[in-house]
């Protein structure tokens, strides 16, 4: 029996050296290991936190080169338009004059067919001048104003308002609303 005794002692014995041996959770072993896994967390949230930093940095250099873009093809088509609307307005700059000298020849009556011929073609020139977007200036009874109208001449007369435009001396056109050629104006009082 001894034999069993001794069999059965590291068996007894066994069991109760099993409790010593698995620590036991005291709250200052439990802070431990819930610092552990934090401290290995904020080493991949730091990566992560820097990934997403180089991330948001480049999204933010990407939305101001696409917003650069934008303003540089906005801007581009300005200057196009622009550059037509100059070009154009040019162009019917120089052509103004053949059109005051067909008024003039007009105004003259040489004799009817010709006068006819030269309204025919006052109307063609009108047609094209506007199909251009070339409008002219209203000046003769209007009150001046400096955008419009140059003055060239004043009279004093009782007959007419403070500022009115009794004569024009050479017609004025806008291409839209830019001033080609301003109206040559007689201006009372």
């Amino acid at each position: 029996m001894s034999k069993k005794n001794e069999e059965k002692k590291p068996a007894d014995k066994a069991p109760e050296e099993a409790p010593e041996e698995t620590p036991k959770e005291t709250p200052e072993a439990a802070a431990e290991t819930a610092e552990a896994p934090a401290e290995k967390i904020p080493a991949e949230k730091t990566e992560a936190d820097t990934l997403r930093e180089q991330l948001a940095e480049q999204n933010d250099k990407y939305l101001r080169m696409l917003a650069e873009y934008d303003n540089y093809r906005r801007r581009s088509q300005k200057e196009r338009e622009s550059i037509y609307a100059d070009v154009r307005a040019d162009t019917v700059k120089k052509l103004l004059p053949v059109y005051d000298n067909l008024l003039r020849a007009a105004d003259q009556e040489p004799n009817e067919d010709a006068k006819k011929g030269m309204d025919a073609i006052l109307t063609q020139f009108k047609t094209i001048l506007s199909s251009l977007g070339v409008t002219e200036i209203e000046a003769v009874g209007k009150k001046f104003d400096p955008t419009l109208h140059e003055a060239l001449l004043h009279i004093d007369d009782e007959k007419y308002g403070e500022g009115e435009i009794v004569l024009e001396l050479e017609r004025g056109f806008k291409l839209g609303d830019k001033v080609i050629r301003f109206s040559k104006v007689q201006v009372a009082n």
